[in-house]
């Protein structure tokens, strides 16, 4: 049963009657309440304004997935929780990073790049092509989907080259973007997911919380999850598989500890 940690900046909420008619408990709660459908999931959430933004070490370590909303507020976001994120990815936990979280610090500081777009805001349609039918994100849904509202975000989008390309948006300007794709970063499963501006009522579309429920599944790791992955342990000549001897200089001592 994946556990899910629904994380909200709820800054938009507070700050515009616009997005808190839409979404009067915060755009997390709306994501929650989507993932619950599925008996299988548990859904909890967090927010930026908890301390620590709600991202204590204990409840990383009790975490299969994490899901990320944020926009106004990417730098109020303490690098240390950031790290910590990073780490629980790298141990083997999911993210599923929404929207406007292309530009978060997690994101960006697991793409190791600048992860640009282009974007408009107009309330266009969107149609999303499924271009990976087989892939488990894509179960159920059909060929291409629409939302009548939508911030278009469009290429160049400066990430890596993704695991895979589940799907693929279509703006009525005419502009295409990769809406649906997949990493691995470490151990950690992770999805980015483009629809989700915060003045349409996007996260209250069906099918939008069949692909996070799907996204859910997919993400979460059965295996255990990595106790260090940060460590780099100095193995000694005479930990080695096979028998050999030391041969020519060098800097650190068996069991000294060194960067590498």
């Amino acid at each position: 049963m994946p556990r899910v940690i629904v994380w909200g900046e709820n800054v938009h909420e507070q700050k515009s009657k616009v997005v808190r008619d839409i979404y009067p408990d915060g755009m997390h709660e709306t994501i929650a309440a989507a993932l619950r459908q599925d008996s299988a999931i548990t859904a909890d959430t967090a927010t930026l304004q908890k301390p620590e933004h709600g991202l204590t070490a204990e409840r990383l370590a009790n975490c299969d997935v994490l899901i990320w909303w944020g926009h106004a507020a990417h730098g109020d976001v303490e690098d240390a929780v950031v790290e910590r994120v990073a780490e629980a990815v790298w141990s083997g936990m999911g993210l599923i990073a929404l929207h406007s979280a292309h530009f978060s610090k997690i994101f960006k500081r697991l793409m190791g790049s600048p992860c640009a777009l282009t974007w408009r805001e107009a309330g266009e349609r969107e149609r999303i092509w499924v271009t990976n039918p087989l892939h488990p994100i894509a179960a159920g849904l059909p060929q291409s989907f629409e939302l009548e509202h939508e911030e278009m975000y469009g290429e160049p989008f400066s990430i890596p080259e993704p695991l895979e390309t589940v799907m693929i948006g279509w703006f009525q300007g005419g502009e295409v973007f990769r809406s649906g794709v997949t990493f691995r970063r470490g151990a950690g499963n992770i999805f980015y997911f483009q629809p989700g501006h915060e003045t349409y009522p996007t996260y209250h579309d069906p099918v939008i919380g069949h692909v996070l429920r799907n996204a859910v599944h997919w993400a979460a790791s059965d295996q255990p999850r990595l106790a260090a992955p940060t460590d780099a342990p100095n193995r000694p000549v005479a930990e080695a598989p096979e028998k050999i001897e030391q041969r020519g200089p060098r800097l650190h001592q068996d069991g000294e500890e060194g960067l590498r």
